[in-house]
């Protein structure tokens, strides 16, 4: 399976310390962002990359080179304009070739079981499965609302019917971990900016399969400064292991 690493934002409410450098470049633990991500999958067995890049984009390729240096390959979707999660990954699509791949965003960090994630997904007949996990403010970050089979029904409010399924078990938050099939973009439009979820939330009312994979471990989108700031403390006292 291929990875993409989504790497385009601009990392506004990280300044001033992305004034210079890209947010997923910034240190955790002496490591930046990025390449903790990039051992994760690694370690899962997925060695074939690719990252989309848009500010100070240069400096990410300069940083990362082909992957060769931790035995990957690593390949670049220069961005002109921000075209959001799913307009960056339509413009990859053919990196893809026609097969599932597993996304995930260059700014969180994550401590998955990766290769039940995987094992997960090929085991099912699901367009897609998005890591889920619990979370109090999971309204504020985007519910996602499933049933007891962890097949989602619904996303922000949007996706399959109410009157078509049973009473929601579960709501939880996207974690920003997902494997879906390139099929799901096949409609999108090319070279402009969009959310994957609106291409969930249309698979959903469609009646496609999507399924919830529940992550129980440590998480962090490191999109603050407090919660950089948090970050470094949990490496520091071994909440987050840091990566092989």
């Amino acid at each position: 399976m291929k990875a993409m690493i989504l790497a385009a934002g601009l990392g506004t409410r990280l300044r001033p310390l992305t004034d210079m450098t890209p947010k997923p470049l910034l240190p955790v633990g002496g490591t930046p962002l990025i390449v903790w991500n990039l051992l994760l999958l690694r370690a899962g067995g997925i060695c074939d990359v690719i990252i989309n890049l848009h500010y100070l984009g240069t400096m990410i390729e300069e940083a990362l080179g082909d992957g060769r240096r931790w035995d990957m390959r690593i390949s670049y979707s220069h961005e002109s304009e921000l075209l959001g999660t799913g307009g960056g990954l339509k413009a990859a699509e053919e990196f893809f070739e026609g097969q599932p791949f597993l996304v995930m965003n260059g700014d969180t960090l994550i401590s998955l079981d990766l290769p039940t994630l995987l094992a997960f997904h090929h085991s099912q007949e699901a367009v897609a499965t998005l890591v889920l996990r619990d979370d109090p403010q999971a309204e504020q970050w985007g519910a996602v609302e499933s049933d007891d089979q962890e097949q989602i029904l619904r996303i922000n409010g949007q996706g399959r019917d109410r009157l078509t399924f049973p009473t929601v078990a579960h709501t939880r938050m996207f974690a920003g971990v997902h494997i879906l099939h390139p099929s799901i973009l096949s409609h999108a439009p090319q070279g402009t900016p969009f959310s994957i979820i609106d291409c969930y939330t249309c698979a959903l009312a469609g009646g496609s399969r999507l399924l919830g994979f529940v992550h129980a471990g440590y998480w962090s989108d490191v999109g603050t400064v407090e919660r950089y700031r948090q970050a470094q403390t949990d490496v520091d006292t071994g909440l987050l292991p840091h990566p092989c």
